[in-house]
């Protein structure tokens, strides 16, 4: 009876050790998600402290982002914000989400200087974004233009004959839901989609008639659709000087602010906790050697694309221009 006591002794000894050592190891966890967390929320807080020139990333697929948005508006508001940088890398998106981010620029540019900084690529809606800016600097090498409004949508039709598919539909007239994938189109199909798209393409030529040193007929005629080196847009007015994030802070610092003051890039400004314990996953893979920065695993891919809807200015070659 006595051994039989003392193995029960011990194995309640055990229990508290292992639960000790359990409790300790969640502490010791959720210490360090806490502290890389805390060190990336407090990088952002950082971005707002003290005076400087704000930058902001407008990349990608344009949409309307309502973080982007959302950013904008923080920038706009932050008294320590003396001028902003727009560093754009863009092929445009959907006209939709290019005209929230243009009016939202404007409504900043209407109490802080705004300087559009082109990087790779200024497309389309990329570059309608860039117009409302109060400068554009662009590289040499820099795309740019492709002013202009598209819709595209497949025909399986022909596939769908050679399958002995067929699609019945009940409707209440002939023009709702097409153009449809499923069926041959029409004349009056083409043209209430041609009706739209010159519509959203007059209102693109009137912004950057509005916002360019050029007339109604010099927009019309460089908004063909075509795409030009930086070199190339600074010729036509399109742009308004060649450079770097440098030529675009000369730019500010010529508007009368102060030629010491840094440039920070504001990230994000969701405070949230979903946030907060999504940038410390964030940090945790990339801490962790993981490939790749999970935050953009889905724009990496393309597949933020697979979401777009409505009219598009995005610009996109069918081969891709590689120097020689």
């Amino acid at each position: 009876m006595t051994t039989r006591a003392d193995e029960l002794i011990d194995r309640r000894r055990l229990r508290r050790k292992l639960s000790f050592w359990r409790v300790l190891a969640l502490v010791v966890a959720a210490a360090g998600i806490a502290g890389v967390a805390w060190s990336a929320f407090r990088e952002d807080l950082a971005a707002a402290g003290g005076d400087h020139i704000a930058k902001l990333r407008i990349e990608g697929t344009i949409t309307e982002d309502e973080d982007l948005l959302d950013r904008i508006d923080a920038v706009r508001r932050a008294g320590t914000v003396k001028g902003v940088i727009l560093a754009i890398d863009s092929p445009g998106g959907t006209t939709a989400g290019g005209e929230a981010i243009f009016d939202a620029v404007r409504r900043l540019a209407a109490e802080k200087p705004v300087v559009a900084q082109v990087g790779t690529l200024a497309a389309s809606a990329g570059y309608m974004i860039a117009s409302a800016a109060d400068h554009i600097v662009a590289r040499q090498s820099s795309i740019v233009g492709s002013i202009g409004v598209l819709v595209q949508f497949p025909n399986f039709s022909g596939l769908m004959d050679r399958v002995g598919i067929t699609l019945d539909e009940v409707k209440s007239s002939p023009l709702k839901a097409e153009p449809s994938p499923f069926n041959p189109t029409t004349d009056e199909e083409r043209a209430m989609i041609r009706s739209m798209i010159m519509d959203s393409y007059d209102w693109f030529v009137g912004l950057v008639d509005d916002r360019r040193p050029l007339t109604r007929e010099e927009v019309l005629a460089l908004a063909d659709g075509s795409v030009f080196t930086g070199r190339q847009a600074l010729q036509r007015k399109l742009v308004d000087e060649l450079g770097g994030e440098e030529t675009a802070k000369d730019w500010l610092v010529s508007k009368g602010l102060k030629d010491d003051l840094r440039i920070r890039e504001w990230k994000r400004t969701d405070r949230r906790s979903g946030y907060f314990f999504m940038r410390a996953a964030a940090a945790l893979w990339n801490l962790l050697g993981l490939p790749g920065d999970a935050a953009g695993l889905l724009p990496a891919t393309g597949a933020d694309r697979l979401f777009l809807d409505g009219l598009l200015s995005v610009w996109h070659p069918e081969k891709p221009a590689w120097p020689d």
